[in-house]
């Protein structure tokens, strides 16, 4: 008789789905998976303070980024200075309407839910203390909007086009500008200390659910 295994001490890969037995990585140590070698779980001193802080550096930077000046333009003797909503709701007319709600979740609404889950779900654990209620959930939202998050798109695309404009107008790019690229660099630190099964474990839930 197979004895039954309990699914709360299984991991899954996420790139090739093999299942392994799910374990405490030590000080150091990479634990990855057997068939395609992507790290499943690794030792990160003070992964929760990083994440949280990432987390919360990335709302005030999208804060930001809503009100401080985009862009900049200059020419035939007139100066215009354009807010992120500004540039958003150039698109609000017509047919390219539904564009405006589009780019909008991915660089403002969807960063912004992630950052505030993410919140939510460490506070507490990074003093010690009981989760709040319905925090796996928020977690697992959390992983779920992680894909759908396309900042650095949208600075690629803005890049982009100011090579197009450059040559009609005066082109300078505004603080906010500078705080999208600072909250995709947090973002790249935060995937680097960021590792879900270690917070899994602490709230108790099963990850594979």
């Amino acid at each position: 008789m197979v004895a039954a295994i309990d699914p709360s001490r299984l991991i899954a890969c996420p790139m090739c789905d093999l299942l392994h037995s799910a374990r405490s990585a030590q000080d150091g140590e990479r634990i990855r998976c057997a068939r395609c070698r992507t790290v499943l779980e690794s030792s990160r001193p003070k992964a929760i303070d990083r994440t949280l802080a990432s987390a919360a550096t990335n709302v005030i930077l999208i804060i930001g980024a809503l009100f401080f000046p985009f862009i900049k333009l200059e020419g035939a003797g007139s100066r215009q200075n354009a807010t992120l909503v500004d540039a958003l709701s150039a698109f609000g007319g017509g047919l390219t309407a539904p564009l405006v709600l589009v780019v909008a979740a991915f660089i403002v609404i969807i960063p912004l839910m992630r950052a505030g889950a993410l919140c939510y779900t460490l506070w507490p654990l990074r003093f010690g203390r009981r989760p709040y209620r319905h925090a796996a959930r928020a977690f697992r939202f959390a992983n779920s909007l992680k894909p759908w998050s396309m900042a650095e798109i949208f600075i690629i695309g803005v890049v982009v086009a100011l090579v197009k404009v450059a040559g009609m107008a005066e082109v300078s790019l505004g603080p906010a500008f500078w705080m999208l690229v600072a909250m995709v660099a947090v973002l790249v630190l935060e995937n680097h200390n960021f590792c879900r099964w270690t917070i899994w474990r602490i709230l108790g839930q099963d990850s594979t659910v």
